[in-house]
Parts: C-alpha cells; sequence; structure tokens
C-alpha cells in the first residue's frame, strides 16, 4: 500500500510541476474543504450551507470502498492544496500519512474524526458465531456445499494470523463506521465547526448557526431510532453480512449476531457460521434477515434454508459506503440513509 501511494505521491508532484505555481495552493480565494467518504462530505456541507466562497469535494465520489481505497496523483494533488482535510482516520486511511507529507498549504487544518471522538470510538468485536478473516486460512470454503470450517480458535474470536501480520497483543483495533452512530455525527459536526472556524472566521457564526440547526435535525432523528426499538417486538438482529452497525446498535441497545465484522474482506461464509446464525434465528423467533448495500442475498438465503421454516424476509441496511458524487447532487443525504435504515429497523424488530 506504501509503495502504491508513493507512486502516486510523484505523479502528484509531476503534475504539480507541470502546471506551475498556480497549483501550490489554489487562488481563488475560496476556502477548499476535501472530505472523503459520503457522511463526511454531507455533514460539511450542511455546516458550509450555501456559502458561495467554501467548495467542499467528496474525495471518494464513485462509491469507491474506505477499506480499498488507494488515492491516484489527482486526489494527492487535491489533499495537498485544501485548506482543511477531513477524514475518518481508522485503517483503511493509513495511506493519508504519506499524503499529507506532500501538503503544499502549511496552514490546512487537517481533521481525522476518529482521533476528535475519543472514548467514544468503540473497539472492534468478533462476536460468538462471528468468522474471523483468518478463517481461510483453515480453508473454508462456500456455505452451499456445507465444508465445516476447521477453526479452533473461532470461540475465542482470536487467532494466529496477528503474529503473522505484526499485530502487537495489546493493540487495539477501533471500528472505523463512525458514522453508523447519530449521536457521533452530532458530536462530530459540532467539532467539524469548531475547526471551520479557524480556517474561515469571518463566517464562524455562519457556521455555529448551521451546526445548531443541522444537530436539531439529527437529535429529532435519535429520538425517532429510540422509540423505534424501544417499541419494538424484538431487541435482535441477525446480520448475514459484514456488520459495520456496531455504533448504531450499541446505541440504541439492540443484540446482534453476524458472519463477518465490520472490515472483514470475506464474501464466503462457512457451514459452522451459517449453521450458528440460522439457530439464533429459530432461537429469538426472528421472521428477518439483514445484509448491507451491493451485496448479493447468497449467504441471507443460505442462512433462510437452514432454519426451522426455510424461509425468511431479507432486508437490506444502508451503510453509505457506495453513495456517490452523483447520488449527493440528486439529492442523497445522511439524514434520508439514517431514517431509511430507521425503517428498515422498524420493520426487523417486528416480527
Amino acid at each position: 500500500m506504501k509503495r502504491l501511494v508513493a507512486i502516486a505521491l510523484v505523479g502528484a508532484m509531476m503534475i504539480a510541476a507541470l502546471a506551475g505555481c498556480k497549483t501550490n495552493v489554489k487562488n481563488d480565494n475560496k476556502i477548499h474543504i476535501v472530505t472523503t467518504i459520503f457522511p463526511v462530505y454531507d455533514w460539511v456541507r450542511n455546516i458550509v450551507g450555501d456559502n458561495p466562497d467554501v467548495e467542499v469535494t467528496m474525495l471518494l465520489d464513485s462509491g469507491a470502498d474506505l477499506h480499498s481505497f488507494q488515492p491516484t496523483a489527482e486526489d494527492i494533488l487535491e489533499i495537498s492544496r485544501c485548506d482543511m482535510f477531513v477524514y475518518v482516520g481508522g485503517e483503511s486511511d493509513q495511506w493519508v500519512e504519506d499524503a499529507l507529507k506532500e501538503k503544499a498549504n502549511e496552514k490546512m487544518e487537517v481533521v481525522p474524526l476518529m482521533e476528535q471522538l475519543g472514548d467514544k470510538a468503540a473497539e472492534e468485536q468478533v462476536k460468538e458465531g462471528m468468522q474471523d478473516d483468518a478463517d481461510d486460512e483453515h480453508g473454508n470454503n462456500d456455505a452451499a456445499n456445507e465444508h465445516v470450517k476447521n477453526d479452533a480458535d473461532d470461540e475465542h474470536g482470536k487467532n494466529d494470523a496477528d503474529d503473522e501480520h505484526g499485530k502487537k497483543d495489546e493493540e487495539v483495533e477501533y471500528d472505523e463506521h463512525i458514522w453508523l452512530s447519530i449521536d457521533n455525527a452530532k458530536y462530530l459536526c459540532a467539532k467539524i465547526a469548531d475547526k471551520l472556524a479557524k480556517v474561515d472566521k469571518k463566517d464562524a457564526n455562519s457556521f455555529s448557526e448551521n451546526s445548531k440547526k443541522y444537530i436539531a435535525q439529527l437529535d429529532q432523528l435519535d429520538k425517532k431510532f429510540q422509540k423505534t426499538v424501544d417499541d419494538g417486538q424484538v431487541k435482535t438482529i441477525v446480520v448475514a453480512d459484514r456488520f459495520p452497525f456496531l455504533y448504531m446498535t450499541r446505541d440504541y441497545g439492540i443484540d446482534y449476531y453476524a458472519a463477518f465484522k465490520g472490515c472483514s474482506a470475506e464474501t464466503e461464509a462457512s457451514f459452522k457460521t451459517i449453521k450458528f446464525l440460522a439457530n439464533k434465528i429459530d432461537e429469538k423467533k426472528l421472521n428477518n434477515i439483514l445484509v448491507i448495500e451491493g451485496t448479493n442475498h447468497k449467504i441471507a438465503d443460505t442462512v433462510a434454508r437452514a432454519t426451522k421454516t426455510k424461509k425468511k424476509k431479507t432486508l437490506v441496511l444502508d451503510s453509505m459506503q457506495a453513495i456517490t458524487g452523483e447520488d449527493a447532487k440528486s439529492g442523497a443525504s445522511y439524514i434520508k440513509a439514517m431514517e431509511k435504515n430507521r425503517k428498515v429497523l422498524e420493520q426487523a424488530l417486528n416480527n
């Protein structure tokens, strides 16, 4: 990954050299803000409002997955010249450190959101029944073939791959899907407004007012979520997919079981994982199986067939990792996506 970033950096420097002094820092008298993913972009544009002197850019505007994103030379150049750079700051953003070494704007305000969260950041979990990434080393196969996974460490959520990858025993991994908590969103929007006020002092009051109005909208949605959960017939969900919703379930006291953790690269579930999830659905008497956007329902279908009734409804939760720049222009918003998730939860929690 570092080699790819280094190549991109060289490309960015060549582009800058060819473009001349105008590329060092943009000279159109606007405040330029670069964000990585859609939720952060949408928070910032709501705080900025209709200010014509501020330009907000979304870096991952083609729907690229945060976990596999590789910046181009143009991306790195865009970052190097901006006045403020806002990004998540989790494991998937390790490329940022190298990208910032080439920044042309020494006054740039850099905002890693996980750092801003501090103690509010949640440790990544490998919960009971969840298949960890290292399972493939033990010969994991397609669940439909019902090949049992040989993984003695699964019971404790640990594996030997940590040592192979040089991970220290005491190192803690934090879940980077921080935007899937409305509580986090409220907290971080206030932080972003404060940071933006440092960059553009003349519009500080406007940013503060916009932030308060937007946070008030988020607060109303937060209350709707809590009521949805409080009124639900059940308090457990089963996700036959990756699970980026740790913060959401934590906020509202929802219990969950899932096939893979949030940042997993897995697409095939073992027979052991399939059977575990099916048994939980039977035990909790659930009628719905959840998946995330952009994935097929193969695992969910297999889990459903392994339940006693052999038939369950599949519902889709949106992690907002596939929303594009075009979607944003067409009216997509963080609040709309989260309201859609609330409605999905309402259906999932009421059998």
